[in-house]
C-alpha cells in the first residue's frame, strides 16, 4: 500500500482539477470493480459487489484534492499573482517551488529580499498579496503566452522515506485514505462496499453532498488525515494526536459528530486485534462526513484517519506504520458490517 500512497503523492489534484488522481485511480480499480463511473463533479464513483449482497448500504470514501494556488493576475513584469485553493498557511510559501497549469511550468513563490524590507516589515508575515511567482518570464506577454488566468499551482515536494518509519511528501491529505480505498477494492470483500473517490473536499466538502446524494447509503466511513501536532513548542492537550501511535479516531471535529456506536465498533475492533489507536484530543478541522451526513434523512458516519505533520504545506509527514495500521482497521470494519 505505501507504494500506492507514494505514487498519489506525486500525482497533480488541486481541487476540481482532480484529473490525474482520478485517472490513476479509475486504471488500477476498473479491472476489479463491478462499475466505475464519474459524476458531474468530478468523484469517481466505484461499486464491487461482495461475499453479502447489501446493495449501496455501505460506503467508504475519500478525497483526492489537494490544497493548491490558483493565478489571479500578470504584472508588466511577467510574475503571477495568486491566491489559495483550500486552507494554507502563507508563513510556509515563500522559496517554494510549484507547477503551474497543465503544462506544468516550473515556478518559485518569491518576495522582496529581505534586505530591501524595513525592521516593522520583517516582524510581520507577508500578505499574500506580496508573494508572487516566478516563471522566469521577461515580460508579461512572455508570461500570458504561458500561463492562463485560473490556471492551478501544485507544490512540488519530493516522496521520501526517512527517520524511524516516516514518510515526507505533499497531499498525504488525503491520498492516504485514497490509497486505503485502492487497496481495499483490490481484495475479495465480505460484503458489497461503493466506494467514493470525492473531488474538492478543500473547498467546502462539495464532492461528497452530490456523491453521498447519489449512493444513498445508510452508513459510511471516512478515510482522511488530519492534524498531528506532537511538536515541542504545544502543550500535550493541544497536541490533537501523533503520529506512530496508530489510527486516529474521532468522536466530534469542526463539522461532524461521529455516529457513537460506529466510533466504539472502531474502538473494540482495534483493541480486540491489537491494534494502536488513538483518540483526537482536540476539536478542530473536518471531513467528507460532514456533507455525507447531512445528505437526505442523515447517514451513520464514522472516521479513521492517519495523524499528518505539517497538514495543508507544500511537504507534509506521517508514520508508515500508521497508514497500514489504517488499512487493517477499515478492513476489519468493513468485515463487521458483513456480520451483522
Amino acid at each position: 500500500m505505501i507504494e500506492t500512497l507514494k505514487t498519489l503523492c506525486t500525482l497533480s489534484g488541486v481541487s476540481s482539477r482532480e484529473d490525474q488522481v482520478r485517472d490513476y485511480i479509475r486504471r488500477r480499480v476498473e479491472p476489479c470493480a463491478d462499475s466505475a463511473r464519474t459524476d458531474s463533479l468530478g468523484n469517481l464513483i466505484v461499486f464491487k459487489r461482495g461475499a453479502k449482497s447489501a446493495g449501496n448500504r455501505l460506503m467508504l470514501c475519500a478525497h483526492m484534492d489537494e490544497v493548491g494556488l490558483i493565478v489571479k493576475s500578470v504584472t508588466e513584469e511577467g510574475y503571477l499573482k495568486f491566491g489559495c485553493v483550500g486552507g494554507i498557511d502563507r508563513r510556509v510559501l515563500l522559496g517554494k517551488r510549484v507547477t503551474v497549469g497543465e503544462r506544468e511550468l516550473p515556478g518559485v513563490i518569491g518576495l522582496k529580499a529581505i534586505h530591501l524590507t524595513s525592521q516593522e516589515e520583517r516582524k510581520k508575515v507577508p500578505k499574500l498579496t506580496d508573494l508572487y511567482i516566478d516563471i522566469g518570464a521577461k515580460s508579461k506577454d512572455e508570461a500570458q503566452e504561458l500561463v492562463e488566468l485560473g490556471d492551478v499551482c501544485t507544490f512540488v515536494s519530493d516522496t521520501v522515506e526517512f527517520g524511524n518509519g516516516m514518510l515526507k511528501a505533499k497531499a498525504i491529505d488525503d491520498r492516504v485514505g485514497c490509497a486505503v480505498l485502492v487497496k481495499l477494492l483490490e481484495e475479495s470483500l465480505p460484503i458489497d462496499c461503493t466506494f467514493v473517490f470525492t473531488a474538492m473536499e478543500e473547498v467546502g466538502t462539495r464532492g461528497a453532498f452530490g456523491a453521498a446524494f447519489s449512493v444513498t447509503p445508510e452508513i459510511a466511513l471516512v478515510l482522511e488525515g488530519t492534524t498531528a501536532a506532537d511538536l515541542p513548542a504545544l502543550e500535550p492537550e493541544r497536541q490533537v494526536c501523533w503520529a506512530g501511535k496508530g489510527p486516529v479516531l474521532s468522536w466530534m471535529d469542526g463539522g461532524t459528530i461521529y455516529d457513537r456506536e460506529l466510533f466504539e465498533l472502531l474502538r473494540s475492533l482495534a483493541e480486540k486485534n491489537n491494534l494502536p489507536w488513538q483518540m483526537k484530543h482536540y476539536v478542530s478541522g473536518g471531513t467528507d462526513g460532514k456533507a455525507v451526513q447531512r445528505t437526505k434523512s442523515g447517514v451513520r458516519v464514522a472516521g479513521i484517519s492517519a495523524a499528518v505533520r505539517y497538514l495543508h504545506a507544500p511537504s507534509s509527514v506521517c508514520s508508515i506504520s500508521d497508514a497500514e495500521q489504517m488499512l487493517d482497521l477499515a478492513r476489519l470494519f468493513v468485515q463487521a458490517m458483513a456480520e451483522r
